[in-house]
């Protein structure tokens, strides 16, 4: 799915006089970028109705309202994890993806008690680091789940481990949708609820977020351990002797 040019016309749930617009000059300095925040989203299951794409689609109209650029992979096809080489097309696709994103939402369905292995799987595709470029270092976070029963946290709670392994900024809001055959029609929409609107909040604060540290995401990442190395490495090539 395509999330260009979403109007309110297209969030038919959502009460128009409260979706307050984000103006970037209260969350970003005068010389930050400009351009669109750029959100990558991951959803956990290949069903043909999957509760946690029909959430991530929703997720996307309102962060493309927003104001970002939003783009959607298809885990569909993906293999496992070390059983096809990197050049593979559809990790080949995952990785650029991750590589051209400013912020991610991260959004699975729990199965037995965890987030799914389709959702593990992307994740795991996606390297620590590529050569000199750390694909998900600094950049933002948010994590969705969609329950089958009760409400629960287990997959976030997961999920907001994995980001913190992968170096992101996990913002602090999050969604769980309980029992989410109830909260979608037939045409796939969210239904109005206290979900949606956490939804609606969660989206909200990804791109604050994401306006608040991509312009310093160098500075915010810069550590001393990785500069003694660095430092280290430096003195080895340079000293090294000739034979």
């Amino acid at each position: 799915m395509k999330f260009d040019n979403i109007a309110l016309a297209d969030l038919p749930n959502i009460d128009p006089a409260q979706l307050t617009p984000i103006d970037p000059a209260l969350y970003a300095s005068a010389d930050d970028p400009r351009h669109p925040p750029r959100i990558l989203l991951l959803h956990g299951s290949t069903r043909e109705r999957s509760y946690s794409r029909l959430l991530k689609e929703e997720a996307g109209r309102l962060l493309a309202w927003y104001g970002c650029e939003v783009r959607s992979f298809d885990p569909a096809g993906l293999p496992l994890p070390d059983d096809a080489p990197t050049d593979h097309p559809k990790v080949a696709e995952l990785r650029e993806l991750a590589q051209w994103a400013e912020g991610m939402g991260w959004f699975s369905p729990e199965r037995h008690g965890a987030m799914s292995g389709i959702m593990k799987a992307q994740i795991d595709w996606i390297p620590l680091s590529l050569g000199a470029v750390r694909p998900t270092q600094g950049k933002t976070l948010a994590v969705f789940q969609v329950c089958g029963g009760s409400q629960s946290f287990n997959a976030v709670n997961q999920m907001r481990i994995l980001g913190r392994w992968m170096r992101m900024v996990t913002i602090p809001n999050q969604s769980s949708v309980a029992k989410a055959f109830n909260e979608f029609d037939e045409a796939g929409r969210m239904l109005p609820s206290a979900y949606y609107q956490r939804v609606v909040d969660v989206c909200e604060e990804l791109v604050k977020f994401t306006y608040l540290t991509r312009g310093r995401s160098s500075a915010l990442t810069d550590r001393y351990s990785e500069r003694v190395e660095s430092a280290a490495e430096l003195s080895k090539r340079v000293n090294q002797k000739r034979i």
